[in-house]
């Protein structure tokens, strides 16, 4: 079975490809590992333009996999992640404008950098947040099917950490001291947003391979 995913972003390619690996850590018991093939939307003439104005995780995600659906040859299926920080003292932003909470131009470092100053004045027992993942997968005879990953923890002061991308130098997990950029790609797999919404999709998966 081949998945393709709905993204330009050559960072959460190269997650959902380490964690679609047969050897992955965040693949669960009889998942179909190596039948489980990860393409991209470069594959396929790449990502149409989305506009990604619906509002919610959900309705973002399905918007970018029913566009990537219609370019996929026979029995191909398409697999969009939409995914952000929800910040308490913040009222849930950056939520869903996490990819531009500095802009519509702005790219990760502004993002960071903005999420920095506005959290600057937060006090350490209310600095809660949580990282949403949903992953929308459309398929052969309009099969459908939604899966959702949810990391909870806090954010520290300073960006902390050379790994992963986005807000990860500043999100600390619940239980770890390391944030999610301090950790090795296999461990933030384990904990991660996108990795727990990945184990409900490839065990959903597994049963139909």
């Amino acid at each position: 079975m081949k998945l393709y995913l709905a993204s330009a972003n050559p960072h959460k390619a190269a997650e959902f490809r380490a964690l679609a690996d047969p050897l992955g850590s965040a693949r669960p018991p009889g998942a179909a590992g190596a039948r489980i093939q990860i393409g991209s939307a470069a594959d396929v003439g790449g990502m149409p333009a989305v506009v990604e104005d619906a509002g919610t995780f959900a309705g973002n995600a399905w918007k970018k996999a029913r566009a990537l659906r219609g370019r996929l040859p026979a029995g191909g299926w398409s697999l969009a992640d939409d995914s952000g920080l929800c910040v308490e003292a913040l009222g849930g932003a950056p939520g869903v404008e996490s990819a531009h909470f500095a802009g519509p131009h702005a790219g990760a470092a502004a993002n960071l950098a903005k999420l920095v100053d506005a959290m600057r004045d937060v006090p350490d027992g209310r600095r809660a947040a949580e990282f949403v993942c949903v992953l929308a997968l459309s398929g052969p005879g309009n099969v459908e099917r939604l899966f959702e990953g949810r990391c909870a923890g806090r954010l520290i002061r300073e960006p902390r950490g050379r790994g992963g991308f986005g807000y990860d130098p500043l999100f600390v997990p619940e239980g770890f001291e390391m944030t999610l950029a301090e950790m090795s790609p296999e461990q933030k797999n384990r904990v991660g947003h996108r990795g727990r919404a990945w184990v409900a999709c490839a065990a959903w998966l597994a049963a139909r391979v």
